[in-house]
């Protein structure tokens, strides 16, 4: 089966998936704060819109138990529009933080009925890396532009043993279609060292 190579990348039009853990357990050790964090990521999201108005970014939270789509570009009308409260963030930020409000709460809940003692407190990074794939797929054959794309991720908790094989096909999936892979984490991160 050929790769996506052909494809035709618009110059300068980047479709960015951002996986961003979430995962308390992880938030609960560091000196920086979940916060502080998210503040600096939506900075950088703004900036990504803000470079070309054709780029296009979703957010993917991860956490221990759950990850889903938290945040879509394609699906607000206007990048440009800003709170009057005086935050200097977009409005359309609003949408996002309220949606990863509801998943960390889901994902406590959830996290609760599966508590295991053994369980490494890692997150479900195969799945969110995996739902980036899907949606990268779906815009490919939605239609003629075609960004480059890219898949951001944003990762402190260590990465599960259990997770390897999944992790690994993801990987090698997004290698076959060209998909600009890059990981920022704090933590040294055993399946991904073989890259």
């Amino acid at each position: 089966m050929p790769a996506i190579a052909s494809k035709q990348y618009s110059d300068d039009v980047s479709l960015l998936v951002l996986l961003l853990d979430t995962n308390p357990l992880f938030w609960s050790t560091t000196s920086i704060t979940f916060s502080q964090f998210l503040s600096h990521v939506l900075a950088f999201l703004n900036a990504v819109l803000g470079l070309n108005q054709l780029n296009q970014v979703v957010v993917i939270a991860t956490g221990y138990s759950s990850c889903d789509y938290i945040y879509d570009s394609s699906l607000t009308s206007n990048h440009g529009n800003f709170e009057s409260n005086g935050t200097g963030m977009p409005a359309i930020f609003g949408s996002l933080l309220k949606k990863l409000e509801e998943f960390v709460t889901k994902d406590e809940e959830l996290s609760k009925e599966e508590v295991s003692e053994d369980r490494i407190p890692s997150c479900l990074l195969s799945g969110s890396l995996s739902m980036a794939l899907c949606y990268i797929q779906r815009v490919f054959r939605s239609g003629h532009l075609h960004p480059q794309p890219r898949i951001l991720c944003l990762q402190g908790s260590p990465d599960g043993p259990e997770q390897y094989v999944a992790v690994m096909n993801s990987i090698f999936s997004a290698q076959r279609l060209m998909v600009i892979f890059i990981l920022i984490g704090s933590l040294g991160f055993p399946v991904l060292d073989v890259l």
